[in-house]
């Protein structure tokens, strides 16, 4: 004996009526339900095993605006095997694209596929096109046809060779494609005997409401029972990017240890970028390949001509600071230069050129840029974590500890510090930790004490402990990421599965 509510015994006997076996859109039809009440009758029927759920999924694919231009004119390889023939089988690919009257864009991607399907070959020396032999109609060609005759196909109920020439197209971006799944209900044996029962379906109701109460209907229907053990759906929550989240920790674990935080402006002057850094005015970092300069305007102001002169000092030659200096002619036009700041270590040499007295700790985590190109480990916009510390007698091993206290709080337990050279630290290190999941050491961050030839022109007499690294590689170690372009991507299921970090 099973009992059946209202809406289950309707969903049966509207099954029963389409031939025991029917369609969403049918069911929903033939029992005059909402969709999402058949919907959540029918998978309780499934539970109790009165109904089965046949899914089918089918695949729909039709050209797009590009694939409907090649369908009229015909592939560009094919065209331009058509203008070589014309021709007569050779020519000059300069003559032979023309002849084909093809797209300046279409060329490069006509001459690759040409090539592949062995109907041509190009001679690289004298760029010359040959025809290599008689080229049938492809099945990319036939399935091109059929598309544009019929508008859209299934790719399910096409054949092995059509289906494997509709993912050609699709490579080649010739398709829109859209997935789809198709549900199917049956009733089952048992589903047929409980609707044969002339038992009453019984009213059931979810909320005990004044109105049931008043009119004592509360005797007459049975409420129904709320499994609160019963997977609920998925809520996805408005919530902060996983990579702010990131730069909020490091921002309150600096802050905890005392440190203020400092911010600039995201376009510097080569000056506060490269020359008060020490850093040579002909170094290979300061061109355009590394570095972002601004076309308009192009210069900005320096700071005071005190500070201007000690550092063109020290880089003439080296000034009070015991340094020879690098021995040139130093340009205040090229220090003028308007630059996307490539590294936030700009901020922090100008705030020492404003506040001398120690102690200092401040830090800064803030937008930086390079002239990189996009990979898996890197970009042109990034992220740097950067800070000093100011005092009479701070050493190298005070920074250690500080680092060493700061990728702990992360959970990073395993910091080693290695030496090595930056060009305004002596002595240096760089700060490594060990990935317990790659099994193997990861820089995260370079530091060092600041040269007295980039503290002396800002007249800091005191050691200045400073460090600088990428935060995107410890939110990549973070959140267990292996391509740094998952945290700009804006993938809504990343994102959404990605939960809150600790």
């Amino acid at each position: 004996m099973v009992d059946l509510r209202v809406n289950e015994r309707k969903t049966l006997s509207a099954l029963e009526k389409s031939g025991g076996k029917t369609s969403v859109e049918q069911l929903i039809h033939e029992s005059g339900l909402p969709d999402a009440a058949v919907m959540r009758t029918a998978l309780t029927l499934q539970e109790k095993g009165l109904v089965k759920v046949h899914e089918e999924k089918k695949t729909r694919a039709k050209l797009n605006d590009e694939g409907k231009a090649h369908a009229k004119k015909g592939l560009p390889e094919r065209r331009l095997l058509s203008a070589l023939k014309k021709l007569r089988g050779k020519a000059s690919l300069e003559n032979v694209a023309e002849e084909a009257d093809l797209e300046k864009n279409s060329i490069p991607i006509a001459l690759g596929w040409i090539q592949k399907k062995k109907w041509a070959v190009l001679d690289t020396k004298t760029n010359t096109l040959q025809v290599l032999e008689r080229a049938e109609e492809g099945k990319d060609e036939r399935i091109l046809r059929l598309l544009n005759e019929k508008g859209q196909v299934v790719v399910e109920d096409l054949n092995k060779e059509q289906q494997e020439a509709i993912q050609v197209l699709k490579r080649r971006k010739l398709l829109n494609i859209k997935g789809k799944i198709k549900r199917i209900f049956e009733i089952t044996d048992a589903g047929l005997a409980a609707l044969r029962e002339r038992k009453e379906a019984i009213e059931e109701v979810t909320q005990l409401t004044p109105e049931l109460i008043m009119t004592r209907k509360w005797q007459r229907v049975k409420l129904i029972k709320f499994d609160v053990t019963a997977p609920g759906p998925s809520v996805y929550p408005g919530k902060m990017h996983p990579l702010q989240q990131i730069i909020q920790r490091a921002r309150e674990i600096f802050l905890e240890l005392g440190f203020t935080e400092i911010r600039g402006p995201l376009v510097e002057t080569a000056f506060w970028n490269f020359d008060a850094l020490f850093q040579p005015q002909d170094h290979p970092a300061r061109e355009m390949m590394d570095t972002f300069y601004l076309a308009s305007p192009k210069t900005g102001k320096l700071p005071s001509k005190n500070i201007v002169n000690s550092v063109a000092s020290v880089h003439e030659n080296g000034w009070v600071t015991g340094s020879k200096g690098w021995g040139y002619d130093w340009s205040h036009d090229e220090a003028k230069r308007l630059v996307l700041r490539t590294h936030t270590t700009a901020e922090t040499i100008k705030y020492l050129a404003e506040h001398k007295k120690p102690p200092i700790k401040v830090f800064s985590v803030d937008r930086v840029y390079r002239n990189e190109q996009l990979t898996y480990k890197n970009t042109a916009e990034f992220h740097q974590i950067e800070g000093i510390v100011v005092d009479e007698n701070v050493t190298l091993r005070d920074l250690m500890g500080t680092m060493k206290t700061f990728y702990t709080k992360f959970g990073l337990k395993k910091t080693e510090f290695w030496p090595c050279y930056f060009p305004y630290t002596e002595p240096s290190a760089q700060a490594m930790v060990y990935h317990p999941k790659l099994k193997r050491w990861i820089e995260l961050c370079g530091m060092g004490i600041f040269r007295p030839e980039v503290t002396a022109p800002m007249g800091i007499k005191c050691p200045v402990l400073a460090w600088g690294g990428g935060l995107e590689r410890l939110a990549m170690i973070e959140l267990g990421l292996d391509d740094i372009r998952m945290l700009y991507g804006n993938r809504l299921e990343w994102l959404r599965r990605t939960p809150l970090c600790q």
